[in-house]
């Protein structure tokens, strides 16, 4: 079971289901989040929660405190990323190196 979320802070006031399914759907929204660098959090009884939820339903407001912590990881997760991607360009910079964004 694979459950994907999108949330735009600008135009939503919370995150909205894009995907859900089982078996071979779960794998293929877990391969395209691979793909395009977009973090996972296995946890499966998140998942089986959002999974009773519609495509494009927002998530409910009892799930508002669980979704916060998820999302303080995922941008610590970034800030981590871009933190390590400077360091790195600094570490090589008179190395003749360059780090493709």
């Amino acid at each position: 079971m694979a459950v994907a979320l999108r949330y735009q802070q600008e135009k939503e006031k919370a995150p909205r289901v894009i995907a859900s399914g089982r078996n071979y759907v779960a794998q293929r929204i877990l391969q395209v989040a691979q793909e395009e660098n977009i973090p996972i959090h296995e946890d499966s009884s998140m998942t089986e929660l959002l999974s009773k939820l519609e495509l494009g339903d927002e998530i409910p407001p009892e799930l508002y405190g669980v979704m916060a912590e998820l999302f303080a990881f995922i941008y610590g997760l970034e800030r981590s990323y871009k933190e390590q991607r400077k360091e790195i360009i600094r570490t090589n910079k008179n190395n003749g190196f360059r780090v493709k964004k």
